[in-house]
């Protein structure tokens, strides 16, 4: 058993919104993160979806692509992106969520001795356009919904935990941030992030400090290809 992570899936089944007119890599991408993953994930694999999931604006309207997910390959944990406008309360997604599928929010999911915790995440301080007025009360709303997730996961016995977060949890320099600092604190040793599709994701960072290990998963930056974590 493993468990990989991919983010940036922007399905659109339902919806009218080709994605090739972001570049030519984005051409028939679903049609490639199906082959790819089929190509890779066993049934009895886990696969963290970090985030920017379907293009839905309503849940209903997003239900067309949760099932392309549910058809694919392994058991799947969904983390909301900042483009998940169908995500509602978590009740309601959790309720609609076809077989197969798990939505994280402010708690942790466990996989073969792994706690998985997370959150969408955000800007942080120090990336060009943080607005402290307007960014900084969001970041950190986000920062408490990673420690409860943290925290839920601790309470619970777990020590080997995953992170996902949607956003980068440091800026493009890879400035410390408070998401990096909860991480080390709570020993996290696996954190795994999207979100960025310009040319700057070659500059975030990627590999081991502090005790944990960072891979940046967006589709588009890793081939539409779920990437092996553990």
């Amino acid at each position: 058993m493993a468990i990989w992570a991919i983010a940036d899936l922007h399905l659109s089944h339902d919806q009218s919104k080709p994605m090739d007119i972001f570049g030519n890599a984005w051409e028939n991408h679903a049609e490639k993160i199906a082959a790819n993953w089929c190509c890779n994930v066993d049934e009895d694999d886990l696969v963290i979806v970090a985030g920017d999931i379907s293009w839905a604006m309503q849940l209903p309207e997003a239900l067309a692509d949760l099932g392309w997910v549910a058809a694919l390959p392994g058991r799947k944990l969904l983390v909301r992106g900042n483009h998940d406008y169908w995500w509602s309360s978590i009740s309601k997604v959790r309720a609609a969520l076809p077989p197969g599928l798990v939505a994280l929010q402010n708690d942790h999911f466990i996989f073969e001795g792994w706690a998985v915790c997370g959150t969408r995440g955000w800007l942080c301080p120090g990336e060009d356009g943080f607005d402290e007025e307007h960014d900084e009360k969001i970041y950190r709303r986000e920062l408490g919904r990673l420690k409860l997730s943290l925290d839920s996961a601790l309470k619970a016995g777990q020590k080997r935990i995953i992170a996902a977060l949607h956003y980068p949890p440091f800026n493009r320099q890879g400035d410390s941030s408070g998401f990096t600092e909860l991480l080390e604190r709570y020993g996290v040793k696996h954190c795994v992030f999207g979100h960025v599709h310009d040319e700057g994701r070659e500059k975030l960072f990627q590999g081991t400090r502090g005790g944990v290990t960072y891979r940046f998963v967006a589709s588009d930056g890793v081939d539409f290809t779920p990437v092996l974590v553990v």
